[in-house]
């Protein structure tokens, strides 16, 4: 019936504006967040309402007499449609306010999914999907390392929800590491005392650098692994001195100093740290 394809259409697009949850750094970020979730939970009543009315038609339509007036039920389908409708409408509207943005169009719906890290906005990437049985992907722009197949074949069918929730922690990762490994590059290349080594995916970096300590400058290398692909933080650090293989009491509180910072901040802020104890040691000098 046209009632359940349009239930069923609305379930799909209202799933994506959980995805608005997640957490933002910039207060006014967290305002629209907070202003969406009530317009989520106010579309989730509208939605219960509306399949609580079209459970009662159908039940009416099947006690009723032949002899009754078919003008009143056609009257009602029409009502729950133009509400489902203007359901649809209002949560494509508040996909705005998220990493999702659908587009209807003639075979289903086209999502967009943006990616952002710290509050800047990075890149984007769609989703064309065919709203049949089975539902199927027309097109896409996700990257061939993205394990996009083994996430469909997962959930798509079951779960469209969890299919695209799924496909955004995965590429919202993937920019996460990669803006990190491209503001350690631009940023702190004076740092870096060889090339920055990376893979496509960028859950695994490997780098020397040099950080000065009491009128000292000591190398360091560090390698790190991003076991979790849905993670922007690695979650396997180790930090060593090239050369040396004697460790003393000062070394090795530096050692895991670093490798906690790495495990606990994103790449760009820990070097900027690190910028800021040299800065602050030769301020002392000075003085």
């Amino acid at each position: 019936m046209k009632d359940q394809g349009v239930l069923a259409h609305l379930e799909r697009l209202e799933a994506q504006t959980n995805i608005s949850n997640r957490k933002s750094e910039e207060p006014t970020v967290q305002k629209k967040e907070s202003s969406l979730r009530t317009r989520i939970r106010e579309l989730q009543q509208q939605r219960d309402k509306l399949r609580a009315e079209v459970k009662q038609w159908r039940a009416r339509v099947k006690q009723s007499p032949a002899k009754e007036n078919p003008s009143k039920t056609v009257i009602s389908e029409q009502e729950v449609l133009e509400r489902a409708w203007r359901d649809v409408k209002a949560i494509l509207e508040a996909y705005r306010f998220t990493g999702l943005s659908g587009k209807l169009t003639s075979r289903g719906v086209c999502m967009c999914i943006s990616t952002a890290f710290e509050g800047n906005l990075l890149d984007s990437y769609f989703v064309d999907l065919i709203i049949k049985k089975p539902l199927r992907i027309h097109h896409h722009s996700i990257p061939v390392f993205i394990p996009l197949e083994k996430i469909a074949a997962a959930h798509l069918q079951t779960d469209v929800q969890r299919f695209l929730f799924t496909l955004w922690e995965y590429l919202n990762a993937y920019a996460g590491r990669k803006y990190q490994a491209d503001q350690l590059e631009s940023d702190f290349c004076a740092v870096l005392t060889g090339p920055l080594q990376r893979n496509a995916l960028c859950n695994l970096l490997s780098f020397t650098y040099k950080v000065e300590q009491r009128c000292q400058t000591f190398s360091f290398s560090a390698r790190l692994l991003y076991e979790d692909p849905t993670a922007a933080l690695p979650t396997d650090v180790t930090v060593t001195r090239p050369g040396v293989e004697a460790s003393s009491p000062t070394w090795e509180e530096h050692r895991a100093s670093h490798q906690m910072l790495f495990r606990t901040k994103p790449l760009h802020q820990v070097f900027a740290s690190f910028s800021k104890e040299t800065e602050k040691l030769r301020l002392n000098l000075v003085s």
